[in-house]
């Protein structure tokens, strides 16, 4: 389905359609984090990122919880701009030989998927208010709070060091 398809013809298909997208992409996330932690090797992050695959955990069932709230089957759709920021990030991780540089590259590649989910639970929690769905808004802020939270900690983590010893 594309953006204008002819499938989303109201704001709330449109929220739907977003809300699936954000599904899929919180499942995709979830599954690319292990190699992630894998490949981490400063212990921060390492331990952050573990922290951070429970709280993806629990945005997955917030979902659920907002779909069934609305209404819908919860169903995730293909998402080209996380599938494509997930790739990146594994084909630079495949390129750095050096752990301190790694490990910058690993914050950097989620700080990317991060600001992606920013920017979809904001729209959404607009729009499930807009739509008069405070209930929805309100797991959506939830959501999207931990990933500010998450962001922050990334940032954190880079300046506080990782950035440092990898220059």
């Amino acid at each position: 389905m594309g953006l204008f398809s002819k499938d989303i013809k109201t704001m709330d298909d449109l929220f739907v359609h977003q809300l699936q997208d954000v599904y899929y992409a919180e499942k995709q996330i979830h599954k690319a984090l292990p190699k992630m932690i894998e490949k981490a090797t400063d212990q921060g992050l390492r331990s952050g990122l573990e922290a951070h695959r429970g709280e993806t955990e629990g945005h997955i069932r917030r979902l659920e919880q907002v779909f069934k709230q609305h209404g819908v089957e919860a169903k995730a759709v293909n998402c080209p701009a996380i599938d494509g920021i997930l790739k990146e990030a594994d084909e630079v991780a495949g390129e750095v030989a050096d752990k301190e540089v790694l490990d910058a590259a690993i914050v950097a590649a989620c700080q990317a998927v991060e600001h992606y989910e920013i920017t979809r639970y904001g729209t959404l929690v607009a729009w499930a208010k807009r739509l008069g769905r405070q209930d929805c808004a309100e797991l959506l802020q939830q959501n999207l709070d931990e990933e500010y939270a998450a962001d922050d900690k990334l940032t954190k983590l880079a300046t506080g060091g990782i950035n440092r010893k990898a220059a």
